[in-house]
């Protein structure tokens, strides 16, 4: 039975039941780090040139990042080239710190620092193993096994940082597969690095705990944090350096941005992660996503994410894994609404909008301008979509506000012919259908006429059926009731007006007229719209558009 749930055993929660964290909220950012540049580049099938890295490494100073992963340079020569040009050309600004990894073995950590040399500042960052798994089963040690192989680690890293007087040292240690470790033993070996470090000289100690693996549901990772803060508090009193709590959650249960979050309430200080959430396996905790959604609760994400596109094109180009079009706040669809309830509720809450009060949109939890997307891009037309989405579409793209009943017989038919293509409509042929549909101009169309008063409104007009010009004249108590009774003389029909709307296209002096209109004809209701710099000539070719349609060009072929 390949599909067997009773292989797997369930991870056995923490019990805190004393937990505080579900009462706080995030109400600043947490200090941020980047490791796309290490964690991120070795995710990828073809890893990044160094060229692709300089780019990468520009972007994320320009983002705003202080702190940058930039290799494993004991591990990989490319990254030790990258890091040492970096460093020898001087591209790392003086407020950004440059992080580099490296296990506790002392070759690996000499070779670490040589790739440091002459930094102005830098995070070296140790790590060791320390579950259950891989403490039986890929090492073979005893937890005080793990210990030892952590401390002599610390003292080697503390013994090269001191050849290296010129450049300020951070140290950060990372009990690598902290989710799984158990909770008691992390704080052991936590423990033991820093009263190690605490009798150096580093300006500052990071603890960084990685879910490696995501073993459990974010709330258990979130008492993994408070329970491990607490412990180190107290071992912490009184050493000279504070640690600063580092989280670094991955994405196999789908969940690292959640596990991140509550970290935060949980008393971390720190986040590492990845632009667009690119690592191992199922990636990494997406620096976008958690800084995106501060951002969307009124909370400064001090990192710069307003030219999204522009962010966005350069991490596809130098990783070559293209962005979800659903991914949250940088998808391509995420602010496109194709159901007609969203759109009828996104453009009246667009329309009813003011400006001076806090952004409040029916489905839409950022402005999307914020971070360089147009608001055209908002609601685009399928066979599910509804008039509400159309007729945004229509003022976005035309500066044209529907009336309902215009609405109604428009979706109809943009609605009908996606239903037919079976394809998304875009706002060019809604426009291209809006003309088919209500502006024909065959068989009839009006060329000239006169007005003039006389006992009431009496105008002459020439109107073209197939080709052939008529001349009528009649009277009205207004322009458009007169063409409608000379109409009804000409045709031997009924057609009442039963409602007009009138639209300026462009705000000048030479503005055209777009009218609209909806008649009544036999006990039909038609609607049609016409353009011209004469508003009263639109008008009057609206109602010839309205006559023209499809179903009453049988009738009209039959008179005359």
């Amino acid at each position: 039975m390949p599909f067997n749930s009773q292989k797997y055993q369930p991870y056995l929660p923490l019990r805190l039941s004393d937990r505080t964290w579900p009462d706080q909220s995030i109400t600043q950012a947490p200090r941020w780090c980047s490791v796309d540049l290490r964690d991120g580049n070795q995710a990828l099938v073809e890893p990044m040139s160094v060229a692709d890295k300089f780019r990468l490494f520009d972007l994320l100073v320009a983002i705003g990042f202080n702190e940058i992963e930039v290799g494993f340079p004991a591990a990989s020569e490319p990254d030790f080239r990258f890091i040492r040009e970096l460093i020898e050309q001087r591209r790392i600004p003086s407020h950004v710190s440059i992080q580099v990894l490296t296990p506790a073995r002392e070759a690996l950590i000499q070779r670490t620092f040589e790739a440091l040399a002459g930094c102005h500042q830098a995070v070296v960052h140790l790590y060791n193993s320390t579950s259950p798994v891989q403490r039986e089963k890929v090492f073979g040690l005893s937890t005080q096994g793990i210990v030892d192989i952590a401390v002599q680690g610390a003292r080697w890293v503390q013994q090269e940082a001191q050849k290296y007087p010129e450049t300020q040292w951070t140290f950060q240690y990372s009990p690598e597969s902290f989710s799984a470790t158990e909770p008691e033993f992390a704080v052991e070996v936590v423990n033991a690095v820093l009263e190690t470090w605490d009798k150096g000289s580093a300006q500052e100690l990071i603890v960084n705990l990685p879910a490696t693996v995501e073993v459990s549901t974010p709330n258990v990772f979130a008492d993994q944090i408070e329970f491990f803060c607490r412990e180190i508090k107290k071992h912490s009193a009184d050493r000279k350096h504070q640690p600063i709590i580092s989280l670094h959650t991955h994405n196999d249960r789908g969940c690292a941005v959640a596990a991140a979050e509550l970290g935060v309430m949980a008393g971390a200080d720190r986040i590492e992660g990845t632009l667009l959430g690119n690592g191992e396996r199922t990636g990494n905790m997406d620096i976008v996503t958690m800084a995106m959604n501060l951002y969307s609760q009124g909370v400064d994400p001090e990192l710069d994410l307003a030219a999204m596109d522009e962010i966005i094109c350069l991490v596809q180009d130098v990783t070559n894994i293209p962005v979800h079009p659903r991914h949250p706040y940088a998808g391509e669809l995420v602010y496109t609404a194709f159901s007609g309830s969203h759109q009828d509720a996104i453009r009246k809450c667009m329309h009813n909008r003011d400006d001076n009060q806090p952004w409040n949109v029916a489905y839409l939890p950022i402005d999307p301008k914020d971070i360089g997307r147009d608001y055209e891009a908002i609601v685009r037309i399928n066979s599910q979509s509804g008039k509400g989405g159309i007729s945004f579409v229509m003022e976005q793209e035309h500066g044209i506000r529907l009336p309902r009943w215009m609405q109604l017989a428009l979706s109809q038919t943009v609605q009908q012919d996606s239903e037919q293509s079976g394809q998304e409509i875009s706002a060019a042929r809604i426009w291209s259908l809006f003309e088919t549909t209500f502006m024909p101009t065959q068989p009839l169309r009006v060329t000239e006429y006169e007005l003039s008063h006389q006992g009431g409104q009496r105008i002459r007009f020439n109107l073209l059926k197939d080709d052939k010009e008529y001349r009528v004249a009649a009277l009205g108590s207004g322009a458009m009731e007169a063409f409608c009774n000379g109409i009804n003389q000409l045709l031997g029909i009924q057609l009442d007006i039963l409602d007009y709307e009138e639209h300026s296209l462009q705000q000048s002096a030479h503005s055209k007229a777009l009218a609209m209109i909806q008649l009544s004809v036999g006990g039909s209701r038609l609607c049609g719209a016409a353009i011209h710099q004469d508003a009263v000539l639109a008008s009057l070719n609206a109602i010839t558009a309205a006559l023209n349609q499809q179903q009453v060009q049988q009738t009209l072929k039959e008179i005359g």
